[in-house]
């Protein structure tokens, strides 16, 4: 309990740009509500909007009528975010590189994805959206607030509602699907 108590009192204490990806990977800076570093935040968006297209297509393919609906919008919407802020970095108002690749934690979620097939794969798929809506969510509540680039904050808080609309299309698909598996249980 000391040591890590030490290790993260070094990371709160260390350079701000360290300390700021450090924490920002660790979901440090989002248990204390701490803005992310506009780098964070664009590497964080782009690969999150990277994994919700590839994991929602597979859902086209895989999923049931309520993913495959689900997905589609996931599809439209995040592509959708995905060049707006393409436009903001290449428009030179934001100062960030884009990652052209998921990092090794969203890679390893695609390919559970891509390795499970009907309920295996429906269990899976919720609650992978629900968890990357709740950390989207947060991720854009916190840039709002505390961003350090205008357009990027401005863009985040208009983009905020929609993450809180999917987040509750989330919740309510594993909602749905947990319903329907204890119905059938039931039935046995």
């Amino acid at each position: 309990m000391n040591r890590t108590a030490l290790v993260l009192g070094c990371l709160l204490i260390a350079s701000p740009a360290l300390a700021q990806s450090v924490t920002e990977k660790t979901g440090i800076n989002s248990v204390l509500g701490v803005s992310p570093s506009t780098a964070d935040f664009v590497k964080q968006v782009a690969i999150s909007d990277m994994f919700e297209i590839q994991s929602n297509q597979l859902a086209e393919r895989k999923g049931n009528a309520a993913e495959q609906a689900f997905a589609k919008q996931m599809i439209t919407d995040h592509t959708k975010t995905s060049s707006e802020l393409k436009s903001l970095v290449s428009d030179g108002k934001v100062k960030a590189e884009l990652p052209t690749a998921l990092d090794s934690a969203h890679q390893d979620k695609l390919d559970k994805l891509k390795n499970a097939n009907g309920a295996e794969f429906s269990e899976t798929f919720d609650e992978q959206q629900v968890e990357a809506h709740e950390n989207a969510v947060s991720l854009f509540e916190r840039y709002a607030k505390g961003g350090d680039n205008d357009a990027l904050k401005n863009w985040a808080g208009t983009t905020l509602p929609k993450l809180q609309h999917h987040l509750q299309m989330a919740k309510q698909l594993e909602r749905d699907r947990t319903n329907t598996t204890s119905q059938s249980k039931s039935a046995k």
